[in-house]
């Protein structure tokens, strides 16, 4: 039974990648029917929509590099399941998925305009999310640190941030500690990083 659990990860691995593939397949045959047909075959017919082919591109562009973001995030998400688990390597999806949208959208911006106007848009996305999120942002750094090096685990009895408790659940922003009479503390996963740990026997 373990086999096999060790197994699933490589294998959808191996068709999150074959998915990346296609979608990436998709995205040059559907841009390259597209330019046939409105740079070739519609002239033919005395039509002519070539004004509005830049927005066919934004648009074909925002669809495939969105799914092309998502089916890559899936590639690392599975890569990273064969040695960590699900709540690690779905922290690293996430963070993937985020950035990779920033990411496109400048690129995207840059190549249907200038460079300059994609490097400021892509700043400017970069400031925007990094004074908007920059507590959740250390709090979910500091909550792969946790996740991946594993001072504490599920179920130990422990001490952090004041509260002593046994340690229910670690995800990337808190961690989730039940005390001896009954309460469901949440602890910030920095303030876990910051703090001493304190485990019990």
């Amino acid at each position: 039974m373990s086999r096999v659990r060790e197994e699933k990860p490589s294998r959808m691995s191996a068709i999150a990648i074959a998915k990346l593939i296609c979608v990436i397949t998709s995205f040059i045959v559907s841009s390259a029917i597209i330019q046939y047909i409105i740079v070739d075959l519609l002239p033919r017919l005395n039509v002519d929509i070539s004004a509005y082919k830049i927005y066919i591109d934004i648009s074909l562009s925002l669809l495939f590099g969105y799914l092309i973001v998502h089916s890559f995030s899936s590639v690392v998400y599975w890569s990273l399941r064969t040695r960590y688990t699900h709540p690690v390597a779905a922290s690293v999806r996430s963070i993937i998925r985020i950035l990779g949208v920033g990411v496109m959208v400048s690129v995207i911006s840059g190549a249907l305009t200038n460079p300059t106007a994609g490097v400021a848009l892509g700043g400017f996305i970069g400031m925007v999310v990094g004074f908007a999120s920059q507590n959740i942002l250390s709090q979910v750094l500091a909550g792969l640190f946790v996740l991946i090096s594993r001072p504490i685990a599920i179920g130990e009895l422990v001490e952090l941030g004041g509260a002593k408790g046994v340690v229910e659940d670690i995800s990337t922003l808190f961690t989730w500690i039940r005390t001896d009479d009954g309460r469901l503390i949440l602890i910030p996963n920095n303030a876990v990083i910051g703090q001493r740990i304190i485990k019990y026997p």
